[in-house]
């Protein structure tokens, strides 16, 4: 099931990559040979007016044909330049192919606030609030220990209102090491509810106090917390999942699922940058980088949180794709806008043999590069006396 899962996705991302190109090479005029589900060989065509559309075994993406795509020194174009003059990809505007080029990463941009948006019209909608609640605690840490509970409301912090995490972040660390006393509203079980004394007991042995109806504990946030944890061992967050009307719900969807986008469009570009500047100046690639193995294997992680999960899985990747897609970088669509640039600049088209092979060595590059993260992602997933072991017993 899970390889399954992970060439359906793999298939939805490029399929809709190239149905971008498809669908702008034919607004532009451009003839498309052929278009294909899947890559070869082919298994089943179909030629409706002037392209072909074709199923290929292998279940991986899709590809769109263009003619004149290889440039005037294409032997097939020039038995059939006659035919179809004007209709080349290379004889069009520099405008119109920067759209036709553009178009892949644009769809897999589109797809990405789509897929985020249904899970946003699902869920609802995230709204900042100026309402500090735990929604989290940490084993073993102070909160745990003071009997904080998911959904407490941190109403102050040894008498400063807090309604702002980066302003409740600042002031525990501040002051590590020293006793404060939180203010907390809690809406179920609340010892302090009907007034109680000074004195009441939140647990066996574990003394609060009240104030206004709320709980008073006193803490110590740590100096050195453990790695992933605060002071106080929580975390806490200001925002609220509302819904709202039938019609508003796709709308605010659309809203969310594109700053969503933007957001993960942001972290990527930076992982890539400290990729390649790792790759380049320290000939290491990170270890947190997944080639195809590490997509597979986090597929079926994902799997098991659910549909809503693989969903987000599919936006993330989307966009991932898009982005390392406009990288100026030959083989990609971002190389190819280098050659437009190139053009536009002198004035003059490079020579088709020479786009070809410039072409050739950057996927070869890539490839390569390919591997790497292949063997990066086996050696994290099976390390050696786990390798050792499985030999030993398959012989």
């Amino acid at each position: 099931m899970t390889l399954i899962l992970f060439l359906i996705i793999l298939s939805i991302l490029v399929f809709v990559h190239e149905f971008g190109h498809f669908l702008m090479a034919k607004r532009a005029g451009i003839l498309v040979e052929e278009f294909g589900f899947g890559l070869p060989p082919r298994i089943w065509s179909k030629k409706i007016g002037e392209t072909l559309y074709s199923i290929n075994l292998l279940p991986i993406g899709g590809f769109v044909k263009l003619y004149g795509e290889e440039g005037i020194e294409s032997s097939k174009f020039k038995v059939q330049s006659s035919k179809f003059a004007g209709r080349a990809f290379f004889e069009k505007s520099i405008f119109q192919r920067l759209k036709v080029i553009l178009a892949g990463v644009t769809m897999n941009w589109i797809l990405a606030i789509f897929v985020f948006a249904v899970i946003y019209t699902i869920t609802g909608i995230p709204v900042k609030t100026d309402r500090v609640k735990v929604v989290g605690i940490a084993k073993d840490s102070p909160a745990k220990a003071a009997q904080l509970k998911l959904d407490d409301q941190i109403i102050s912090l040894d008498g400063q209102e807090i309604k702002d995490v980066d302003n409740f972040v600042k002031l525990t660390r501040e002051k590590a090491g020293k006793v404060i006393f939180l203010e907390i509203k809690r809406e179920k079980d609340n010892p302090c509810a009907g007034d109680l004394v000074l004195g009441g007991k939140i647990a066996p042995g574990l003394e609060v106090s009240c104030k206004n109806g709320n709980l008073l504990l006193a803490l110590v946030p740590r100096v050195a917390p453990p790695e992933g944890q605060g002071p106080l061992g929580i975390a806490v967050s200001q925002t609220e999942i509302k819904f709202y009307s039938r019609w508003e719900m796709p709308i605010l969807g659309i809203k969310e699922g594109l700053e969503e986008s933007l957001v993960w469009g942001k972290m990527i570009g930076r992982s890539l940058a400290e990729m390649f500047k790792n790759l380049i100046f320290k000939g290491e690639i990170p270890k947190d980088v997944a080639g195809p193995i590490g997509i597979y294997q986090a597929t079926g992680t994902v799997a098991k949180s659910g549909i809503l999960a693989i969903f987000e899985f599919l936006g993330i990747l989307s966009i991932n794709l898009a982005i390392i897609n406009v990288l100026p970088f030959p083989a990609l669509d971002g190389g190819r806008l280098v050659f437009l640039g190139i053009e536009a600049f002198f004035g003059k088209k490079i020579a088709p043999r020479v786009e070809v092979w410039i072409n050739n060595l950057g996927m070869a590059f890539l490839l390569l590069l390919v591997l790497l993260i292949t063997i990066n992602d086996i050696v994290r997933i099976v390390t050696v006396g786990n390798l050792f072991e499985k030999l030993r017993m398959a012989f």
